[in-house]
């Protein structure tokens, strides 16, 4: 057998989920779990309040203990099943629970924001559920991924738990609750966006997944309704294919141009004539990106620079706007300057604290290098002499002339028995090797007395 065989062979077996795997089990798991009644509905109620709170002090931590006890993720991976296996009734119902959870966590989110005190200046983790990124569409599909392989295979473990803390399937409820509650129309709809978003590709990574370990399909008894349906389906899934791919690809290009806005600010910041303070990027008119400016007037070459340095970097100059905000007496034209003189030491600064950090740390590795493992030493100590009962381990400096001529492990050996000068030199030889330090010293504290008498 070639070497090449093999790896495919042993590959093959790595990856091969056949033994591993139930899918009658997990189907009828992913069924039980699927209806949202009793105890389920007050258990989302009460995580999505714990949410909220989480969001409206900012605290990442309460967030995910919200996420691991909603039971959010059953009625999308219904879906998903019922679309993998054709089974027009589960897409119903998944689609019929689903609705009713949407509306009781919205609605739970609104109320608890309307009572709640808190009215937060800078609300980050709010604004971080508004907006979504091609990073939540990946997280949403390979999240899926993990769910369903995770639910189909015999023995179950923790990845669950992670699905539902990654995918972050209740944060944009609670987000869209918080702008019902504030009249913000754009948080509202981008939450519910950023839901459907990841509702959508788990429910696809579902349906792939289920069709890839061939769980068993609804069998029909007329061939005609077979096939019916069969194709309602996949049309189903083609039309939530689309606007998935598009949205993608929407946030693909959002994600490069942003990429593209900020190194054009950073590498162009300082002009001839002032500096740009600040950008702009509105997605929804075609990429319309605002620059402004402070200081002198812009000139016509500082506008060609800014204008040949964004074409070098695929913005098209028409996407280009710049607003200025000029100084033209004395009085304006000294603090322009005191302005751009606390902006370019800002930036002094800046590198002079990254340098001082990196510093720092190297200080920090030394000294974790330099550390010595007492209690390790000492029971090694004691295994090979178990007479030596006490020890006293430090480290130490020859000083001499006003000058320290080395620096090494002192071990001071405390024991009721004499311990012979050859054990000694066998002991100081080993701890030199064990501690890789060529000046290590073991004294022996019994002896020492007794040559000073």
């Amino acid at each position: 057998m070639s070497i090449i065989t093999k790896f495919k062979t042993d590959l093959k077996n790595i990856i091969n989920i056949t033994d591993q795997i139930d899918t009658d089990a997990a189907a009828a798991n992913i069924r039980s779990n699927i209806y949202f009644k009793g105890p389920n509905v007050w258990i989302l109620a009460f995580s999505i309040v714990i949410a909220s709170v989480g969001l409206n002090v900012n605290s990442a931590a309460v967030i995910i203990g919200a996420m691991l006890i909603s039971p959010l993720m059953g009625p999308i991976i219904g879906i998903g099943l019922g679309m993998g296996t054709n089974d027009t009734a589960l897409i119903k119902v998944g689609l019929k629970n689903l609705f009713i959870m949407v509306i009781i966590s919205v609605l739970a989110s609104l109320i608890f924001f309307l009572i709640s005190p808190l009215e937060l200046v800078n609300p980050t983790e709010l604004e971080a559920r508004t907006n979504p990124t091609i990073y939540d569409v990946l997280i949403a599909l390979f999240g899926g991924f993990a769910g369903i392989f995770e639910i189909s295979r015999k023995e179950k473990g923790t990845a669950l738990s992670g699905v539902a803390i990654a995918t972050a399937l209740m944060p944009p409820l609670c987000t869209a609750g918080y702008g019902l509650a504030h009249w913000n129309w754009p948080f509202f709809l981008g939450a519910l966006f950023l839901f459907f978003i990841n509702g959508v590709f788990i429910i696809l990574a579902t349906y792939f997944s289920t069709k890839y370990m061939h769980y068993k399909e609804v069998e029909f008894q007329n061939p005609a309704n077979s096939k019916k349906t069969k194709r309602l389906i996949s049309l189903v899934v083609v039309l939530i294919m689309i606007p998935s791919i598009w949205s993608a690809v929407i946030m693909i290009r959002d994600n490069r141009l942003q990429k593209q806005v900020m190194t054009l600010v950073t590498e162009n910041k300082t002009l001839t004539s002032g500096y740009i303070y600040d950008y702009k990027i509105n997605h929804k008119k075609g990429g319309k990106i605002t620059l402004y400016t402070t200081g002198g007037c812009l000139t016509s070459v500082d506008k060609e620079h800014l204008i040949s340095a964004a074409e070098k970097l695929g913005i098209d100059s028409e996407c280009l706007n710049f607003v200025q905000h000029e100084y033209n007496d004395e009085k304006n034209e000294a603090t322009e300057k005191l302005i751009k003189g606390i902006y370019e030491r800002s930036d002094d600064e800046i590198s002079k604290r990254e340098r001082e950090i990196e510093q720092l740390q190297n200080t920090i590795d030394q000294m974790k290098k330099q550390q010595i493992p007492y209690l390790q030493v000492y029971q090694e100590i004691n295994i090979q002499y178990p007479e030596i009962k006490d020890m006293y381990i430090t480290r130490g400096a020859h000083v001499q002339a006003d000058s320290i001529s080395r620096k090494g492990v002192v071990i001071f050996l405390d024991s009721e028995e004499e311990i012979s000068e050859q054990k000694i030199r066998s002991l100081t030889d080993w701890l030199k090797i064990r501690l890789n330090d060529p000046s290590a010293t073991v004294i022996n504290v019994k002896n020492l007395i007794k040559q000073m008498d």
